[in-house]
């Protein structure tokens, strides 16, 4: 049976479901465009460590509900502080520190994310589409990091962008400002599938899915992984990976996977 629980009790600006063991965490400010004000990036943030939390979710899907995913941190908010006595200059380390938190907490969750992209995706939004995991996009949506056409540079978007597309694509981005389709935004490695919208969470649920049928444990040390190793000059990633290796060998889902594949039958896995 389809749960779907409110992350805010004062409003349903977050929506939770669950589908076996896929999480569907989906952003609900379609008014707003889904912008990220201080309230929303809190309940995400919540919501996330309350899912990394439970061994039952093996995957999570990220969505939103209107004509865009995200459009970002909410200006209107940002700018309605520029009247506190400090400028807005709290505020402004405060949304920009939760905001950054949030984006780090999904790259440490040991599950895997996957944003499903039903809308344009900027600015932060962009940030979120490139910090999760994996992410499919309907074929008509758009991404862009347009800070520098309004003065004020995309900074923090930058380090998830750079580190998902290849650097000139990604100063291209962040110089220019300009939109981006779905297309290109594959073809630039900051999306995995492009698909018709109208099938964007159908094959993010299926990504899901597969994903959901392996080791937990398996999975979970190799994201882990994935993000220590990347940042490590070579010599030193290659150490750190055969430690890893070393470990995972030593645990019993990867004894039952190995024997399931020697004896040709299905590994039944235990997460340990």
């Amino acid at each position: 049976m389809q749960e779907r629980v409110e992350a805010s009790k004062t409003a349903a600006i977050l929506l939770e479901e669950r589908k076996g063991a896929v999480a569907i965490l989906t952003l609900n400010r379609p008014q707003a465009r889904n912008s990220l004000s201080l309230e929303l990036l809190r309940a995400l943030g919540a919501a996330i460590e309350r899912i990394s939390a439970d061994a039952e979710v093996r995957a999570v899907v990220l969505a939103a509900n209107g004509p865009a995913f995200s459009a970002g941190h909410d200006l209107k908010e940002l700018t309605a502080h520029r009247a506190d006595t400090d400028g807005g200059l709290a505020f402004y380390r405060t949304a920009m520190d939760t905001c950054s938190g949030v984006m780090q907490a999904i790259l440490r969750s040991p599950k895997p994310f996957i944003a499903a992209v039903q809308g344009t995706a900027t600015a932060a939004g962009c940030q979120l589409v490139a910090t999760c995991d994996l992410a499919v996009a309907a074929d008509e949506v758009q991404f862009a990091t347009p800070g520098v056409n309004i003065g004020l540079f995309c900074s923090t978007p930058m380090v998830a962008l750079s580190r998902n597309v290849p650097r000139k694509r990604a100063m291209e981005m962040l110089l220019l400002g300009e939109m981006l389709s779905a297309e290109a935004a594959a073809e630039y490695g900051l999306v995995n599938r492009v698909v018709p919208r109208g099938r964007v969470m159908d094959e993010a649920l299926a990504m899901a899915g597969v994903i959901a049928s392996k080791s937990s444990l398996t999975v979970a040390i190799g994201k882990e992984a994935f993000y220590r190793q990347i940042e490590l000059p070579t010599a030193e990633a290659y150490a750190y990976a055969a430690d890893v290796m070393v470990k995972n060998m030593m645990a019993r889902d990867a004894a039952e996977g190995i024997c399931a594949f020697i004896e040709k039958r299905p590994p039944e896995w235990k997460g340990c």
